[in-house]
C-alpha cells in the first residue's frame, strides 16, 4: 500500500525543513510552520524501514482534535489542518525537554523499577508497587530532546534548572500546563472507557514570549492507554493490561530480539504484520476519539498534500 515515508516540498515562502522521527516541519515566512505527519514508525528511537498505511493521518487527526479539546486550558500553536496529514501553525522555539507525566507505573518506569531503581528523574517511586499500579499522584519525569539519532535521556527537574536548559520561571509554567493537560486527558479518556496511563507533552515559545503546546498530544505514539474495564481484576490477578498504545510494536520487536541497541538489526516486517499494525492504529483512533475513522485517498499522497497546503496558503 502507498505510504508517506518522506517529503520534499517547496512551498511558497519556504525557509527551511526539519525532519524528525515521524514529522517533517517546513518553516515559512511570517513565522508559519507546516507540519506533515508521515507514515514512518519509530520505536526505541529507531525509524522502521517500512511505513504504516494511514498512520500519519491518524496521528495528525488525533493530535489536532485533542489540541482543540484542550485549548481552553493551555494555548497551542495550531492554526489550521488543511489536509488529513498536515497541521499549520505558529513557529515557536521549542524547549529542549519533553514533559513526560505518568499516572501509572508502566513501560519505562516499570522497567527501571524492576531493575531496582526507586528514583526516576529525581522523583521517588514508592516501595511495594507492581507493574501497572497507579501512582498515589501523577509524577513528572522529563526527558531531554535527543539530537537526531540519539536516545532521549531521563533528566531531573534539578538538572534542567542547574544546566540552564529551561529557566525556573518557564519550567513552573511547563509543570502547571503538563498537570492540567494530563488531568483533561484523563477525563477525556474516562469518557471513552480508557485510562490515560502516561504521556508526553512538548512546548515552545512564540516570538511574543507566549509558552504554547506544540507537536502531538494524547496520540498512541506519545501516550499509553489501558482499557478501564477489567483493569482492577487484571491487576489483582497479576495479568497484563489490555493496552491502546504503540507498546504492542515494542513488545513484538523485543520478542524478535530488537531494542534499538548497538549491533541489533530491525526484524523484517511482513506485509501482513504491517497491515495488522495499520488496523491497530485505526482501532486506537476510534477508541481514543469515539469517532469512526475515514480513510483518506492515498493514491497520490504527495500531490494531495501539496495541493491542499498551497490552496490554504493562497487564501
Amino acid at each position: 500500500m502507498n505510504t508517506l515515508m518522506s517529503t520534499d516540498f517547496n512551498f511558497p515562502g519556504q525557509k527551511s525543513i526539519y525532519k524528525g522521527k515521524v514529522r517533517e516541519v517546513y518553516t515559512l515566512d511570517n513565522d508559519i510552520l507546516v507540519m506533515v505527519a508521515t507514515d514512518r514508525l519509530s520505536a526505541f528511537d529507531v525509524v522502521m524501514p517500512k511505513g504504516i498505511p494511514y498512520k500519519g493521518q491518524i496521528l495528525n487527526q488525533i493530535a489536532t482534535k485533542m489540541m482543540k479539546d484542550t485549548e481552553d486550558i493551555v494555548p497551542n500553536w495550531l492554526m489550521a489542518t488543511p489536509d488529513p496529514n498536515v497541521a499549520i501553525g505558529k513557529a515557536c522555539k521549542p524547549f529542549k525537554v519533553e514533559m513526560v507525566i505518568r499516572g501509572y507505573m508502566s513501560g519505562h518506569a516499570a522497567r527501571e523499577y524492576k531493575a531496582g531503581k526507586r528514583l526516576l528523574c529525581g522523583v521517588p517511586m514508592p516501595e511495594g508497587m507492581k507493574e501497572n499500579d497507579k501512582f498515589p499522584e501523577p509524577i513528572i519525569t522529563p526527558a531531554t530532546k535527543a539530537e537526531k539519532g540519539d536516545h532521549d535521556e531521563d533528566i531531573s527537574k534539578e538538572d534542567i534548572l542547574k544546566r540552564g536548559i529551561v529557566s525556573k520561571e518557564d519550567y513552573e509554567v511547563l509543570e502547571k500546563y503538563t498537570r492540567a493537560l494530563f488531568q483533561r486527558g484523563t477525563e477525556i479518556a474516562a469518557k471513552r472507557g480508557l485510562i490515560l496511563v502516561d504521556t508526553k507533552y512538548e512546548f515552545g515559545k512564540t516570538k511574543d514570549g507566549e509558552i504554547v503546546l506544540i507537536d502531538e498530544i494524547h496520540t498512541p505514539d506519545s501516550s499509553r492507554y489501558f482499557y478501564a474495564e477489567g483493569y482492577e481484576e487484571r491487576q489483582d490477578k497479576g495479568e497484563a493490561q489490555k493496552q491502546l498504545s504503540k507498546e504492542f510494536v515494542r513488545q513484538w520487536l523485543i520478542s524478535s530480539g530488537f531494542q534499538g541497541l548497538k549491533g541489533q538489526s530491525v526484524p523484517e516486517m511482513s506485509d501482513e504484520y504491517i497491515e495488522s499494525v495499520s488496523n491497530r492504529y485505526i482501532e486506537l483512533y476510534e477508541n481514543i476519539t469515539g469517532e469512526k475513522f475515514v480513510k483518506s485517498d492515498i493514491s497520490n499522497l504527495q500531490k494531495r498534500i501539496e495541493n491542499n497546503v498551497i490552496t490554504y496558503l493562497s487564501q
